[in-house]
């Protein structure tokens, strides 16, 4: 039995689990309070006109507020001017603008890291909102700055009647079964498909850790591409045992079987499948964040260990892995890695969010090469030590 969260107000992981988690809310005062103060409204507006950021300027007509309108990224200055009254600016990923707020991944360790999306923030004045909907992930809201309402209703589905005519997917009414204010601070756990509403009681900040739920679409594109780069599966299959037919027409289930097994057995514990997989679920959301290294061989990190630095994983870039049998094997930004056993212990630690020091324990050969090829590929970096 693990012990109680904080961030879960008191409960355990294992009661959080099977009690909320995709089931039900769970409000909890003050859960998270390191968040309180790490970015002010001016810095959100900023963030959002960088030239890689992903935002989405949100705003409703003065004279009919139920007419919305959408820009998204890019923006700039002048799309600050004007504003009307009720408006709400969303940024994405903004754990990889700031490390303090990718820190804070670590407060959930009881959701593995392959699905975690990204923390979005959102800024409004009063009364700013971004409508009544729902969401098909897991999310915890938690309050930065200001104080915001939050009714929650119905569970919602793919057969959900939507707003006609209106850049969002807006519910038309919510059967509001929650209504509170959060304060700095406040955590609220929404499970995916639930109707939700907030607006903001003041200027406010709402942070968004968002958990993203993959799709079988998306999981068998990549599948195709992997087993149709495989030469040996482009050679003609065997023909079935072959009897006269009457109807050349025909695919008869014989047959129809014999094809379907031959594409069942590449699927049935295949090597291929798992890569296929693992390549799909460690490709970046936000792959422009991720920040171009400057190159580094393993010489120059001989010369800094015992410096203080703590090596770790970029917040823009995913790593996982597997363990099968005693063997590891590691996937970065969508690709296989090749990590020599020496390392793969430290790289597993390091995936799983651990920052290590930088020392001693890393001086080999074959290890410095590891890390210099991740420190190149932008999936590990270098903290220098605190001033």
């Amino acid at each position: 039995m693990t012990e109680p969260l904080a961030v879960l107000g008191g409960i355990t992981a294992e009661q959080f689990l099977a009690e909320y988690w995709q089931k039900k809310p769970l409000l909890v005062r003050n859960g998270l309070p390191e968040i309180v103060g790490l970015l002010e409204p001016q810095d959100v507006q900023e963030l959002a006109l960088e030239e890689h950021a992903s935002a989405r300027l949100i705003r409703q007509k003065d004279k009919n507020p139920n007419e919305w309108h959408v820009k998204s990224s890019p923006l700039t200055k002048g799309d600050f001017q004007k504003l009307p009254k009720l408006w709400t600016l969303l940024v994405q990923a903004v754990d990889h603008y700031s490390f303090d707020l990718s820190e804070l991944w670590k407060k959930f360790p009881f959701i593995p890291q392959w699905r975690r999306d990204d923390i979005m923030v959102s800024y409004a004045p009063k009364g700013g909102s971004v409508g009544k909907h729902f969401d098909f992930y897991d999310v915890f809201l938690v309050q930065g700055h200001g104080h915001r309402r939050w009714q929650l209703g119905q569970m919602c589905d793919t057969n959900t009647t939507f707003l006609p005519n209106q850049p969002l997917k807006l519910l038309p009414e919510i059967d509001v079964e929650f209504d509170e204010i959060l304060a700095p601070g406040d955590l609220l756990y929404v499970p995916p498909g639930m109707a939700h509403y907030g607006v903001a009681e003041d200027n406010c900040l709402t942070f968004s850790f968002g958990f993203r739920m993959p799709n079988i679409a998306g999981m068998m594109e990549r599948i195709s591409d992997q087993f149709s780069a495989n030469t040996l599966l482009q050679n003609p299959v065997l023909d079935i045992a072959r009897k006269q037919m009457s109807q050349i027409g025909e695919i008869n289930a014989t047959e129809l079987g014999h094809l379907k097994d031959l594409v069942l057995a590449q699927l049935q514990d295949s090597a291929a499948l798992d890569a296929a997989i693992m390549s799909y679920m460690s490709e970046p959301k936000y792959p422009d964040n991720i920040p171009e290294a400057d190159e580094i061989e393993a010489d120059d990190l001989k010369e800094i260990l015992q410096e203080g630095y703590e090596v770790l994983l970029e917040p823009a870039s995913r790593l996982l892995y597997t363990e099968q049998d005693g063997t590891l094997n590691f996937w970065g930004n969508g690709e296989a890695l090749f990590i020599t056993e020496s390392f793969g212990q430290k790289l597993k630690a390091i995936a799983n969010g651990e920052s290590l020091p930088f020392d001693s324990q890393f001086n080999d050969d074959e290890t410095l090469e590891n890390v210099a090829h991740l420190l190149n590929e932008s999936i590990l970096m270098l903290l220098p030590p605190s001033e």
